[in-house]
């Protein structure tokens, strides 16, 4: 099943159960897929995104609600904080499980090797590498350092 499906079977249920908070954070998933849609019909990319985009777009939707909870935490609005925390749970049901750190450095020394990457002007090539294959798995903001840091140490 694709994630398209997976969110639509997800938003059909919390219908059924009326789930008032669950089902509106599932129509924000729907909406920006769609938008994401109709983004690339406008260039010419053909009928939609796959579930590489929607693994992007759910990734930069958990990413916002964190921002937005901790900005609400240190405006004392605990309230709205704790529902931003909500919706990434709702959100996160449909990522892959986040790689731990020693993952992650095993993944990004495996795609310096690939890449034959040697110095900091092939970052490029390796954040490439990882993205394509790490989609949803991990916060490229985090890795893009930890990168930057091997290749200047090599």
């Amino acid at each position: 099943m694709d994630m398209r499906e997976r969110v639509n079977t997800a938003l059909k249920q919390a219908m059924k159960d009326k789930a008032a908070g669950r089902l509106s954070t599932l129509r924000l998933i729907n909406a920006a897929i769609k938008d994401k849609d109709i983004e690339a019909r406008g260039t010419g990319e053909g009928a939609g995104v796959g579930d590489a985009e929607v693994l992007a777009i759910l990734g930069k939707m958990t990413k916002q609600r964190q921002e937005s909870a901790r900005a609400y935490e240190e405006g004392g609005r605990l309230d709205l904080a704790e529902q931003e925390r909500s919706e990434i749970g709702v959100i996160e049901e449909f990522l892959p499980r986040q790689l731990t750190e020693a993952e992650v450095a095993k993944a990004i020394d495996a795609a310096i090797a690939e890449s034959g990457a040697d110095s900091i002007r092939d970052m490029g090539k390796v954040m490439g590498a990882l993205k394509g294959r790490y989609t949803g798995q991990m916060d490229f903001g985090m890795v893009g350092p930890m990168v930057k840091d091997r290749l200047c140490a090599s």
